[in-house]
């Protein structure tokens, strides 16, 4: 019978091939930067205000010709876009500043008569400037709190040396995902905020069972070289890793195609944070940690609690060679 020897699978070495993932990162920041300063974000009706119409036309709908048919009425900045991929489906945003009701009515009569019969009306949203700054405002306190709280907890559940990279394999994560929304100029809107924050928890969540394998290789080889350990530990989760993200993944995409229009910017943030936080966790968060001295760590790393005489245990067994005798089952024999 062939026998199969566990230690002899190939590793990958994620440490030596940090230093091109940094290049990359890098890149990928400064034109996430670039593109919010030069292209800025195409805020939403959420965040800028004004009045949003989707409609769904019989036939095939022609923009250059509606862009001229609603431009002719000068109501202002108004920007249409087509949504969906029967091409007979468009969206049209006008800014308006004002919270009269009666003259946000008349632009909604004024678009209605423009756009004529043979129009299905699906969403009329109206949305004040001073609550659309209001929204912007506390979108982006969310953010920081949320980035506050999980340094503090990576700080409490691990060392300010987690916490510190988690902090900024997170700002990596989040400063470019927004700036695929930059580029691309798909709609900032609220359910975009929600997805960054989603995506903040997904991918803080990857990267604490990776530290918690690291943590765990700490006490159990000493003597170890730290890049040796660190791609130890990566590779040990890398099958849980992917199983996670790829599943996670399909969900995503069926939500991407078949979500509609008012979940499209969850959906595409919350699948390129997926990504992008995966990346992270294996090339950005678990390497940086090789710039500290985690001897020190592993040295005050030691199981406490009910379940510490079992950790014991686990983590000697862990240390015996696969394929030998366990002095734990003396009396097996491996066939």
């Amino acid at each position: 019978m062939t026998k199969f020897n566990f230690q002899t699978k190939k590793q990958i070495n994620f440490i030596a091939q940090s230093k091109y993932a940094f290049i990359i990162s890098a890149i990928c920041v400064v034109l996430s930067i670039f593109g919010l300063f030069y292209k800025g974000l195409d805020k939403g009706i959420d965040f800028v205000g004004g009045i949003l119409v989707e409609v769904q036309s019989e036939e095939n709908i022609d923009m250059g010709k509606m862009r001229s048919q609603i431009s002719a009425l000068k109501l202002g900045e108004t920007n249409l876009q087509s949504v969906g991929t029967s091409g007979n489906e468009m969206l049209i945003h006008v800014v308006v500043d004002t919270t009269d009701k009666a003259v946000q009515e008349k632009v909604i009569s004024q678009i209605k008569g423009s756009l004529g019969d043979g129009f299905e009306y699906r969403r009329i949203e109206v949305v004040g400037p001073k609550v659309g700054a209001e929204l912007l405002n506390k979108s982006i306190w969310a953010a920081i709190l949320a980035l506050v709280a999980i340094a503090l907890y990576i700080w409490f559940r691990f060392e300010w040396q987690f916490s510190l990279v988690c902090l900024i394999a997170l700002a990596h994560d989040l400063l470019v995902t927004v700036g695929l929304f930059a580029w691309t100029g798909l709609d900032f809107n609220m359910t975009v905020v929600a997805g960054l924050l989603s995506m903040a928890g997904y991918v803080t969540n990857d990267k604490v069972v990776n530290f918690d394998r690291v943590r765990e290789n700490l006490r159990l080889y000493h003597k170890m070289p730290i890049p040796e350990l660190l791609n130890k530990g990566l590779n040990e989760m890398l099958s849980r890793t992917l199983i996670t993200s790829v599943t996670t993944l399909i969900m995503l995409v069926i939500l991407i195609f078949f979500g509609g229009e008012t979940l499209f910017g969850f959906s595409v943030c919350l699948a390129f944070g997926v990504i992008i936080g995966t990346y992270s966790s294996l090339y950005l968060a678990v390497p940086m940690l090789s710039l500290f001295d985690l001897r020190i760590i592993g040295s005050k790393a030691e199981e406490t609690g009910p379940y510490a005489e079992a950790s014991k245990y686990e983590m000697e067994a862990k240390k015996e060679p696969l394929g030998q005798y366990s002095r734990y089952n003396k009396g097996c024999r491996r066939k």
